[in-house]
């Protein structure tokens, strides 16, 4: 199955995971995934976007059973190259194909890091919130790190810049062309808000959580920013920064739904 992230699978750890920003950004999650982190049973996880590997690793080492899928083949080769695991299982799969009937054992966690499912429309995005309600086991929770409309690092930089029109290309309800690797990936964002009004019946919005609000966006990692005692001052920051009303200006907020 092509994807356009075939291409970047290959320097994706170099230019994200790896990396000072990358690393903090997912420090900052990780903090606030105590349902999968302090767990004294096995969990049942499904990930939909799992790009290199890095969480579904991550989860595997804790003890968890994972199927962690990719629409990229690149990315899953990659991933899969990393595996060690026997509770670690990758494979194939756009996330708009998840369904019961696919999958009939259901799961406790269903998760999607770094904007994975920002690449979905409205309407498709709306439609795997649905299909996961589905797939949960009771109590269960989708956990999704969106990209919202309005950061405000994305804004200062092309300010500065003197780029006034990019200063706020978040802020639409279309898709933009994000370059990656040289591709051009139709890209929608999304605010908290947006996410509350696809909700179905059984759905229910237990926590948010600001990813980047001061920590920049990966572009930026070759600025002055991680390059001094300013990079000291921003990761302080950013681990303080908890206030959902800071999730829609950040790089990236976490969103967790669970089934009621």
């Amino acid at each position: 199955m092509h994807s356009f992230f075939d291409i970047a699978a290959a320097t994706y750890d170099n230019t994200f995971t790896n990396t000072k920003i990358g690393v903090e950004q997912r420090k900052k999650l990780y903090g606030s995934l105590d349902f999968i982190f302090n767990q004294n049973k096995t969990l049942d996880i499904l990930e939909l976007n799992c790009g290199t590997g890095e969480d579904a690793i991550t989860f595997a080492e804790k003890g968890h059973k994972i199927i962690a899928t990719d629409i990229s083949e690149g990315m899953i080769a990659v991933s899969q190259s990393k595996n060690t695991f026997d509770n670690l299982h990758f494979e194939v799969l756009n996330s708009k194909d998840i369904s019961q009937e696919r999958f009939k054992n259901g799961f406790d966690v269903i998760f999607s890091n770094f904007g994975g499912l920002n690449c979905l429309n409205y309407q498709d995005l709306k439609s795997v919130i649905h299909d996961s309600v589905e797939i949960l086991k009771p109590k269960g929770k989708l956990i999704m790190v969106l990209m919202p409309k309005n950061c405000l690092w994305e804004q200062i930089y092309f300010y500065v810049k003197g780029n006034l029109k990019k200063a706020k290309r978040r802020s639409t309800a279309n898709s933009l062309l994000v370059n990656v690797e040289g591709e051009s990936v139709p890209t929608w964002y999304y605010n908290p808000s947006d996410i509350e009004l696809m909700l179905p019946e059984g759905f229910k919005i237990t926590e948010i959580l600001p990813v980047g609000f001061s920590v920049p966006p990966s572009y930026l990692e070759n600025s002055i920013l991680t390059k001094s005692i300013l990079w000291s001052v921003l990761k302080f920051i950013e681990q303080g920064i908890k206030r959902s009303y800071f999730a829609k200006y950040s790089d990236h907020f976490l969103i967790e739904l669970t089934k009621e």
